[in-house]
């Protein structure tokens, strides 16, 4: 009885201690959350509730509202696409090979981080211009990429590579290459040991990655305004509709646009921890 009891205050002296100053962590984290996360998103849904229904619904469903929303999942869709392969490529080539310049390269891969989106449409512009370096071989051959759709594509991927790369790079290179050497001792091509033992582990980053950069090309201004030319119906975004909204001093109406792109994120981020939870429930070995 009494060797017992202070096995039990030790136990419970160690479970006190676990999280030292547990309330000022918790309430400075759930302040930074309301006052930088949930006041503004509540402010853009208060500004858009006083709308009335029938006029969300007037501005939300206007032709040219509805034509930057379809070009701007469909540029993010292919700009998400083109940046989980590139990004894929660029993590396994970090860290599955050394090369000279390798840590030039590692760090060239968060530029797009540090660099204000702004330079970043002015460069691409300037790049993929008609008179461009690369603009000008694209248009011998018949291929326009500034001030087309291509652009706003390649201005989005450009802006969100790192997502895919900084979370699929430390996943391979904690990857036990035991297992690997395992599978092909027993016979496995090295393309069934990337698509069997190496794709499946590294599915959750990839796909978080993934959501990342499409939220990322979601809302994405600066790096695409310039290279898109944003033409209405043709290459405007609906960033840059809401800032011409914003322009006109019509506030209401800009928050009904915003709200809609705010909803789009959210149900795709729901989408992608739906389907990673059923990923790793599926991965989980069954006793």
């Amino acid at each position: 009885m009494n060797a017992s009891a202070p096995a039990r205050q030790g136990t419970g002296a160690r479970q006190r201690s676990v999280l030292p100053g547990f309330s000022l962590a918790m309430g400075i984290t759930l302040g930074y959350v309301g006052l930088v996360v949930l006041l503004p998103l509540a402010a853009l849904s208060w500004r858009a509730a006083g709308l009335g229904l029938d006029d969300f619904w007037r501005i939300v469903s206007g032709p040219r509202a509805v034509a930057s929303y379809l070009l701007t999942l469909r540029a993010a869709f292919f700009a998400t696409i083109l940046t989980v392969l590139y990004g894929l490529l660029m993590a396994w080539v970090l860290v599955r090979y050394r090369f000279p310049g390798r840590r030039l390269v590692d760090a060239a891969m968060d530029l797009p981080f540090a660099l204000p989106t702004a330079v970043a449409g002015i460069a691409l512009t300037a790049l993929y211009a008609k008179n461009g370096w690369l603009g000008q071989p694209l248009a011998d051959l018949g291929i326009s990429v500034a001030y087309t759709q291509v652009g706003v594509s390649i201005a989005m991927a450009f802006v969100s590579v790192p997502f895919v790369v900084r979370t699929v790079q430390p996943v391979l290179e904690d990857l036990d290459p035991e297992v690997e050497e395992a599978a092909r001792s027993l016979g496995a091509t090295d393309w069934q040991v990337f698509a069997r033992v190496i794709l499946p582990a590294i599915t959750p980053a990839l796909m978080a990655g993934g959501s990342l950069a499409f939220a990322r090309c979601l809302g994405e201004f600066g790096g695409v305004i310039f290279i898109a030319g944003n033409l209405p119906f043709k290459t405007e975004i609906t960033a840059l509709l809401i800032f011409i909204r914003l322009e006109e001093y019509d506030y209401p109406a800009a928050a009904a646009i915003a709200l809609v792109v705010l909803a789009s994120a959210l149900a795709m981020l729901l989408v992608i921890n739906t389907l990673q939870g059923l990923n790793r429930r599926w991965a989980e070995p069954r006793s």
